[in-house]
């Protein structure tokens, strides 16, 4: 039992004659901190930032024997500067600080912009 579907009300050559939409750009209104708007609305958007001390490799027989107090070797030397990333890519380096007893970091060098896309997976 086969079914017919009703024909489309536009005419089979209005595809020939369609032309794309035109959309108004964002209108460059001040947002947060003297930025234009647009910008504004991916402020808010939460990232996730890490700091990275340093890491190892371990066998699994190795990482089961670790119990409280265990010592695991780093591959980052002591005073060397740490890694920062968001979201899994590299944004700048710094150093420990400790503030009202709680530890923080001192950004000491950004990575530019292009470094960062020549380091963007292709």
């Amino acid at each position: 039992m086969a079914e017919t579907l009703p024909q489309s009300p536009v005419p089979a050559d209005a595809a020939a004659t369609a032309r794309p939409a035109v959309f108004d750009r964002l209108a460059a209104t001040p947002g947060v901190a003297g930025q234009p708007s647009d910008i504004g609305m991916v402020m808010d958007i939460p990232v996730q930032l890490t700091v990275q001390l340093g890491r190892t490799r371990l066998p699994i027989r190795d990482v089961l024997q670790l119990a409280q107090g265990s010592v695991v070797e780093l591959d980052g030397l002591a005073g060397e500067p740490l890694d920062v990333y968001v979201n899994g890519c590299l944004l700048a380096q710094g150093e420990v600080v400790v503030v009202n007893e709680k530890f923080g970091i001192r950004l000491t060098d950004i990575v530019t912009p292009a470094e960062r896309a020549r380091k963007l997976p292709r």
